[in-house]
């Protein structure tokens, strides 16, 4: 039996299901080997080349692969259909031992009988172009995150990262928040008239200030607007134009990975990591209540707007059927793909037109209902006709004032009929259409006033509006957008009051320190041609060339910011000769080879107070240094030995204070936080412990025992005890 192998176990269950037990098909569980996550793993004297090791857990998942290549007649390799998805199936023929030529791999845009049977009867090599795009991207990524996070925690603090992408990321989010804190109100007033036919014979409507003395005005104070308001009141409404017309709206192209973020994050409320949680669901396939197991929807991670012309005619003649022949477009509609887009899928759009979202409501959770149905009524939308309106547009003056009033009405509902566009926050609802009006009519005025009101600061990123200013300016690509507003919020350097992001102190503290010392690698340009570039190894561009022109002034520049403000020593490196460099750190003053990251040696200060305690492990005498609870012991070979101690540990113990329990000495300790305390001796058999100086003696009020304070008063240890309020 021929094996199929694919990433997850519910893609294969899916597969599985279609191909009836034809085929075996089991799953790698995505990748089996990846970059070390404890070391570098790019050799970089080398020429880049990575040093890839097997996935932590994935060393049973081997086994049995391997067990089930050998035995099978034949192996195909149906990972998805991108570059990730090329090169997981890259490292599965490398670790199977499989045929570097064969002809195995299997490609799908959607997971349906039709298409596995097709892809199985075209296989093809595996696209090594596609891998090295892959690779590119992934030592390039490495090689910044890994070299620039140590960077940040020895400058900053522990514990935080950056990224070729995320930190640009960052930088949108840092910037707009400084832009909104900058933002000065400027004020301006609104008009406003309630008008009406004078024979009130029509409705009335309403219409906005706009020109004075023929030129569009503003008004910026109380005093204009008290002017404006005298004058209309006093002066003579006429119309002075009557504009009629048809107005279209096309119909919105169906989705691409960014646009279905986008929307889920306005209409339904959710993250972009949980929209593509939920679409990566319904592309692999879920169990449904009647037992059966069903994938929704074509490939999710797509930038492309086209769709098949087999897609195109079921979406035509479901519409037809559905919604009667006018809603069918005249030519069906046609999408041009953004610039830069991988053209290789198609648009994110429903498997099967008759899977409905009314039919499968009962079989699916609410939020996977709701992704679904996003995506089936877009799709359906984008094959309809278009809108058309009735418009109005009216002009009226009154001395030296002009006014304008709108409205428009459905005339053909068209693809709203199923897929409303998300409105902007301050646009307003569609007005209905104008009372007939001609030229020259007169008009008399119902209510008049003026509303005062002040500009409004940008507002911050939510996931939707970050996801499509990343895509605007060409920074990440579709299946990056969600992981990167994931870490941005598991790092917690932006926190949501709502659904906005508002940058933490550290996030300024990141940018601002990155901007400094790597104006490239934050510059949205830069990254924005950097992607360009990567794109361009899928066409067979050496990418070992691309990192090679990157990486050394980039490693110039981290070294420089490495050393900015250090005291350069004349003591020499041991390992490389270079003169070392005098920094401070987590543990203290340090010495740090200036030829980093080249070479990584780091020693100890040779002034620091050096203890009588050697290292258990490696026998050097332990220094003192100060941390967050106080003084302890660390080894001077720090970072190759990090053992540390408890300070005073080894050292003589002193006794003070007498145990009013048993009556033994007490002991002067330190707890785990630095601070001092006082045990008995007799411990374990007597447990006394108290943060005062025990004086043996029992309080003749309470009872609790009576000790003295690092200031020499003798008190009850209860506070609150009438004893010492009698005293």
């Amino acid at each position: 039996m021929d094996l199929i192998i694919v990433e997850s176990p519910s893609k294969a269950k899916t597969i599985s299901k279609y191909l009836k037990g034809k085929y075996r098909v089991d799953a790698s569980g995505g990748h089996i080997r990846d970059l070390p996550a404890s070391k570098l793993g790019v050799a970089v004297d080398k020429n880049f080349e990575p040093k890839y090791v097997t996935s932590p857990g994935k060393e049973e998942v081997i086994k049995r692969l391997k067990d089930e290549a050998q035995k099978a007649d034949k192996v195909y390799l149906a990972t998805d259909p991108d570059r990730e998805g090329e090169a997981i199936s890259w490292h599965l023929q490398t670790v199977l031992g499989l045929d570097a030529n064969a002809t195995n791999r299997i490609e799908f845009n959607e997971i349906s009988a039709r298409a596995v049977e097709r892809a199985l009867k075209s296989p093809r090599q595996i696209d090594y172009n596609l891998v090295n795009a892959q690779q590119a991207r992934r030592v390039l990524d490495r090689l910044v995150g890994y070299k620039l996070s140590p960077f940040l925690n020895n400058k900053i603090q522990s514990g935080l990262s950056a990224g070729r992408v995320q930190s640009v990321a960052l930088r949108l989010v840092v910037e707009r928040e400084r832009e909104i804190t900058a933002f000065i109100p400027e004020e301006y007033w609104t008009i406003t008239a309630e008008l009406q036919d004078h024979e009130g014979k029509h409705s009335p409507f309403k219409a906005a200030l706009e020109k004075y003395l023929g030129k569009k005005c503003k008004i910026s104070s109380k005093e204009q607007a008290d002017a404006a308001l005298d004058a209309l009141r006093n002066g003579q409404y006429r119309v002075e134009s009557v504009k009629k017309s048809i107005t279209k709206s096309h119909a919105p192209a169906p989705f691409t990975t960014s646009t279905l973020q986008q929307d889920a994050s306005n209409k339904l409320n959710m993250t972009a990591p949980e929209t593509m949680l939920m679409a990566q669901h319904l592309y692999e396939g879920l169990d449904v209540e009647d037992g059966g197991h069903v994938a929704f929807v074509t490939y999710i991670r797509t930038d492309s707007t086209r769709v098949s012309e087999d897609a195109q005619k079921a979406a035509l003649d479901y519409i037809k059927e559905k919604y009667g022949e006018e809603y069918v477009p005249e030519k069906p509609n046609f999408y041009a793909s953004k610039k830069g887009a991988q053209d290789a899928h198609e648009a994110i759009r429903p498997i099967d037109l008759s899977r409905t979202p009314d039919s499968v409501k009962k079989l699916l959770d609410k939020k996977h209902y709701n992704v679904y149905k996003l995506i089936y009524e877009r799709f359906v939308a984008s094959q309809m006709a278009e809108a058309q309106y009735d418009s109005m547009q009216v002009s009226i003056s009154n001395g030296d004032y002009g006014l304008k009033a709108s409205g428009k009405a459905v005339r053909f509902a068209g693809y709203t009929a199923v897929y409303q566009d998300t409105k902007k926050d301050d646009e307003e609802e569609t007005k209905g259409l104008l009372p007939p009006m001609e030229e020259g009519d007169p008009l008399k005025e119902l209510s008049l006033k003026g509303d005062q009101k002040f500009t409004k600061p940008p507002l911050r990123y939510t996931d939707a509006s970050l996801v499509k200013a990343m895509e605007d300016k060409g920074i990440g690509r579709p299946s990056t957008y969600a992981s990167i507003i994931s870490v941005l919020n598991k790092r917690k350097y932006v926190e949501k009051e709502g659904k906005y992001m508002k940058p933490t102190e550290v996030a300024f503290r990141i940018t601002d320190l990155l901007m400094q010392y790597f104006t490239d690698i934050m510059d949205v340009g830069f990254t924005a041609d950097m992607e360009e570039k990567l794109d361009l190894i899928e066409e067979g561009k050496d990418w070992h060339k691309l990192i090679a022109e990157f990486y050394p002034p980039f490693e110039e520049r981290l070294r420089k910011a490495n050393t900015d403000g250090d005291e350069i020593t004349e003591i020499l490196c041991e390992k490389c000769g270079h003169p070392m460099i005098r920094k401070s750190g987590r543990y203290g003053k340090y010495l740090a080879c200036s030829n980093y990251p080249a070479c990584s040696n780091i020693v100890s200060e040779s002034e620091q107070e050096i203890s009588e305690t050697p290292c258990p492990k490696c026998g050097a005498m332990m220094v003192v240094k100060n941390g967050r609870y106080g003084k302890f012991l660390a080894c001077p070979n720090y970072p190759s030995c990090k053992t540390t101690l408890p300070f005073g540990e080894k050292k003589e113990e002193v006794i003070e204070g007498i145990c009013p329990d048993c009556g033994k000495p007490t002991r002067r300790l330190r707890s785990k936080s630095g601070k001092t305390y006082y045990g008995c001796s007799g411990y374990p058999d007597c447990k006394f412990m108290s943060w005062d100086i025990p004086t043996g003696e029992k309080c003749p009020v309470c009872g609790k025992p009576i000790v003295k304070t690092p200031k020499g008063v003798v008190r009850c240890s209860d506070k609150d005890c009438a004893h010492n309020k009698a005293e």
